[in-house]
């Protein structure tokens, strides 16, 4: 397998266990994942928020990480990457305001290159315009976006452990899918990944 560059969008407030854990499994494979922030340069932090799942009518969210940035944003030039990556939490309800963060998407959907979005990461893509015709899944929250966005919604069971694939496509509604997430995402990458 040959190492893939992959781009990570991120924000403050972005789910601890859904930067962190693809971050890393990512870099344990032997590609190389820039994760950038807009107004943020290499060498600064974003604040992470832990999600968690303990019965209440939505997660409950608590402080995590500081979440070290090792890429400028506004060095990124999309077409020199293979893949991209957006985590949820809170940051893509506002990072999805940033003109600059669409054009990079839409480079990626256009290219039909790997997209990997979990939870809330998903608003980026309705944002972006790139989810018409799309199965896909979310946090539940996230469904009407996706809908009206023109994406078909994939629903799973209450454990939100089970991702999709559609094309260049890999969504999960949480953390908890991270296995099957990553898994399907590899395989777009060309990893070689034993059962």
């Amino acid at each position: 397998m040959a190492a893939k560059r992959i781009l990570m969008l991120v924000g403050d407030f972005v789910e601890d266990y859904e930067v962190m854990v693809p971050f890393q499994m990512l870099l344990m494979v032997g590609h190389e994942v820039h994760a950038v922030c807009p107004g943020k340069t290499a060498g600064q932090t974003v604040k992470t928020a832990v999600h968690d799942f303990e019965g209440d009518q939505t997660y409950t969210e608590k402080p995590g990480h500081n979440f070290l940035l090792n890429a400028d944003f506004d060095a990124v030039d999309p077409a020199a990457y293979d893949a991209l990556v957006i985590p949820g939490g809170r940051a893509p309800e506002y990072i999805r305001l940033n003109d600059r963060v669409l054009e990079i998407v839409r480079h990626f959907a256009a290219a039909a290159k790997p997209i990997a979005a979990v939870c809330h990461g998903q608003q980026v893509l309705v944002a972006a315009g790139v989810l018409g015709g799309k199965r896909c899944t979310a946090y539940p929250a996230v469904k009407p976006d996706i809908l009206m966005a023109g994406g078909t919604w994939q629903d799973f069971n209450a454990t939100f452990s089970d991702a999709v694939e559609d094309g260049n496509l890999v969504t999960a509604p949480a953390w908890p899918a991270h296995p099957e997430w990553m898994r399907k995402f590899l395989g777009l990458l060309g990893s070689t990944i034993q059962p």
